[in-house]
């Protein structure tokens, strides 16, 4: 399993999510470190997506 490679352009990252998934809102792309889990798992409730998915999309960035 691949860890989320985000860190230091979460910002790039999360324009991308949004323009990919228009659902989503700045609260659910909350990101602090060490928490990828919940963040994945709120992506994963608006998205319909599974993690792996998820986390496929965000290194792919």
């Amino acid at each position: 399993m691949d860890d989320l490679r985000i860190k230091g352009r979460w910002n790039e990252v999360k324009g991308k999510l949004k323009q990919d998934y228009g659902e989503l809102t700045d609260e659910d792309l909350t990101y602090a470190e060490g928490q990828e889990d919940e963040l994945l798992g709120r992506l994963q409730k608006k998205t319909g997506k599974s993690k792996d998915e998820l986390r496929k999309k965000i290194n792919s960035y």
